[in-house]
């Protein structure tokens, strides 16, 4: 028998394959350049600090911001998240958030109510994975600093009211972080309509870079507020013990990760080239394709909004008869089909859509460079498995 071709559908995980200019750009890095950013005036250092600067704008331009200092290069999106809420938070703050959240805000707000005093109010979504504005209304208080959302559920793939929160956070003057870790690079992103004072995200997910780089973008009216949570050497200012104050230095202290900036760098420019809204468009059709014939198999139980507008390219199911891990073993020992089973990080959400009993769900994600042959196979797969129930 002819090994079988391996396909991978963990994009919400990070996205694989990326596109060859990533590869090549990485190997450029640390082949060619080898260089750090911002730490010397020889050649390749200067070139490694330009490309440096346009992988920063080119990710402001992505976003739409103008200022591209206004975009901080982080380790990953859970450091981006960790930088926004512990640099944002002080003892007696309340934030608001949701039961959809995955923990890279679950945990910093956990060790924000343990350690600072800060209480938080989780809203809940319905059983599609859905959170209402209304309910975030409501649990606003008087001292309420925060209202952390995720754009879209990494285990429904809901797409959460991002746009009329940040209504709500502006009316109430809040400041609003946005977790669009599912969401940039796989949806057009419009900040101007969200409004969002503070946007994480990984650079490895939906931007097509490598595992390794992340981004938070800071409006200029939060500057100010927002603490840094770590301080060293930024290559500038270098005479003085005192962290710099101007941006991006104020956050950024130690040597950037340049391969997998550089390989950042590669991939927005494949998302700018195919453009988001195409990605979008190829990614849900493929999502719809793959909800579509899973709903005929019987036995299984797809999680997630009915309506394909309101969900991205994630879908989460089971199978009577079967633990999550149980099939994700099956799909990738006899099918080598690759998918992630369980709690995926987000713990309450499954509360909220009946699915803590069972041990979480297994989960597709697709990608930019997902195929349709790639989808149907994967159905046929599972109504295979579907098919020898054990009972």
């Amino acid at each position: 028998m002819s090994e079988l071709r391996r396909i991978y559908l963990d994009n919400a995980a990070t996205s694989w394959p990326k596109p060859e200019s990533v590869y090549c750009a990485v190997t450029h890095a640390m082949r060619e350049l080898g260089a750090p950013a911002g730490r010397g005036t020889y050649a390749e250092a200067s070139e490694v600090e330009r490309l440096l600067r346009e992988t920063r704008h080119e990710t402001a331009r992505l976003l739409g911001v103008a200022d591209s200092r206004s975009v901080i290069f982080t380790a990953n999106g859970t450091d981006s998240l960790n930088l926004a809420i512990h640099g944002m938070l002080r003892p007696g703050d309340h934030v608001v958030t949701s039961m959809a959240e995955h923990n890279s805000t679950l945990r910093p707000l956990k060790q924000a109510q343990e350690h600072l005093g800060v209480t938080v109010t989780r809203v809940p979504c319905n059983g599609e994975g859905l959170v209402d504005p209304d309910d975030i209304r409501a649990a606003i208080q008087p001292h309420t600093k925060m209202i952390a959302l995720v754009h879209v559920s990494n285990v429904t793939g809901a797409i959460q009211p991002v746009t009329e929160v940040g209504k709500i956070a502006v009316d109430h003057q809040i400041c609003y972080l946005v977790d669009a870790a599912q969401s940039l690079g796989h949806l057009p992103f419009d900040l101007d309509a969200t409004q969002a004072d503070l946007v994480a995200a990984p650079g490895h997910k939906g931007l097509l870079g490598p595992l390794g780089s992340g981004i938070l973008y800071i409006h200029p009216k939060r500057e100010s507020e927002l603490m840094p949570i770590r301080q060293g050497g930024t290559g500038t200012q270098s005479e003085t013990d005192t962290q710099p104050d101007t941006l991006p230095d104020r956050f950024e202290s130690g040597n950037h990760n340049v391969p997998s900036l550089l390989g950042l760098r590669a991939g927005i420019a494949y998302l700018t080239e195919r453009g988001v809204t195409t990605i979008c468009h190829h990614e849900q059709q493929l999502a719809e394709r793959l909800w579509q014939g899973l709903r005929e198999i019987k036995g299984l139980q797809i999680y997630g909004p009915q309506n394909a507008l309101q969900r991205a390219g994630v879908v989460s199911l089971s199978i009577d008869g079967y633990d999550p891990q149980e099939l994700a073993l099956l799909l990738d020992s006899h099918h080598r089909i690759q998918a992630r089973a369980g709690f995926h990080c987000a713990p309450l959400v499954h509360k909220q859509i009946g699915t803590n009993q069972q041990g979480g769900t297994l989960r597709l994600s697709v990608g930019a460079l997902t195929t349709t042959a790639e989808i149907d196979t994967t159905v046929e797969a599972i109504g295979d498995i579907a098919a020898a129930h054990p009972f």
